[in-house]
């Protein structure tokens, strides 16, 4: 795709996360905790998650590989990044769940599925024709980034462990979290992997980057939200300190 139409295409794509932002505070995805079979038919939640993560898992790699530029060390080390975290999202986190009868429409595995493939051409194409020179390692956005991205993958996991093990083996229904960031906000799993993808933006410094991350902002800021009130309406004793995502400010 020629530069300034992927330029055109990226930027749309960042005005239509703009635009389903203001959705997502009307509408709540229907699944997890929000599951509604009024969505549709529906299908085996593990299965649904490892279905929707997969493309982001594939499609980023083919085109990095595929594309046409030089790459450096620089360009490999980052598109390791990606597969890391995707391999853990796709294989490894949907077997560790304890979602044993729960399911999630379809069409949001469609969705999931759409939006993977998109953003994966996005950044897979991106990095796969864009050279970053290996200085680029010594440089202050890369270490920087670098020091976010990993504090907030383990924000991400740490915070996962967490809500995996509230309930022991053969327990059913929801408790409240406790433990890591859970004492100043509802939802650190997803402010991780904001802070993650933030991270991310700046050891890259690009456009195709940072729709990703207005992407994954626009997602789970109402997401969380949304789990911040579910919380608040379920369990009358829940903190009131606490926030949604963000410590001290949301």
């Amino acid at each position: 795709m020629k530069g300034d139409i992927f330029f055109l295409f990226t930027s749309c794509w960042i005005g239509l996360a703009i635009l389903i932002f203001f959705i997502n505070l009307k509408i709540r995805a229907p699944y997890g905790r929000h599951s509604s079979t009024s969505w549709g038919p529906m299908m085996d939640n593990r299965w649904g998650w490892i279905i929707m993560e997969l493309p982001a898992l594939l499609v980023c790699p083919l085109f990095f590989f595929y594309g046409d530029g030089e790459k450096s060390f620089i360009n490999y080390s980052i598109i390791i990044l990606w597969v890391s975290h995707y391999f853990n999202r796709t294989i490894i986190f949907p077997f560790r769940i304890r979602t044993s009868g729960k399911k999630m429409p379809i069409l949001i595995v469609f969705l999931g599925i759409l939006f993977n493939i998109i953003n994966g051409f996005i950044c897979g194409h991106h990095l796969g024709n864009a050279y970053y020179e290996t200085n680029w390692v010594n440089s202050f956005p890369f270490i920087i980034g670098c020091i976010i991205f990993f504090s907030g993958w383990f924000i991400n996991i740490h915070s996962d462990h967490i809500l995996i093990h509230l309930r022991k083996p053969g327990e059913t229904g929801y408790k409240i979290p406790e433990g890591g960031l859970f004492k100043w906000v509802s939802c650190p799993n997803h402010f991780g992997e904001i802070l993650e993808w933030f991270g991310f933006v700046i050891l890259c410094w690009a456009l195709p980057c940072f729709s990703f991350f207005v992407w994954t902002f626009c997602n789970l800021v109402p997401r969380a939200l949304a789990h911040h009130k579910w919380y608040q309406e379920k369990f009358k004793e829940y903190p009131p300190e606490r926030h949604a995502i963000f410590p001290w400010i949301l």
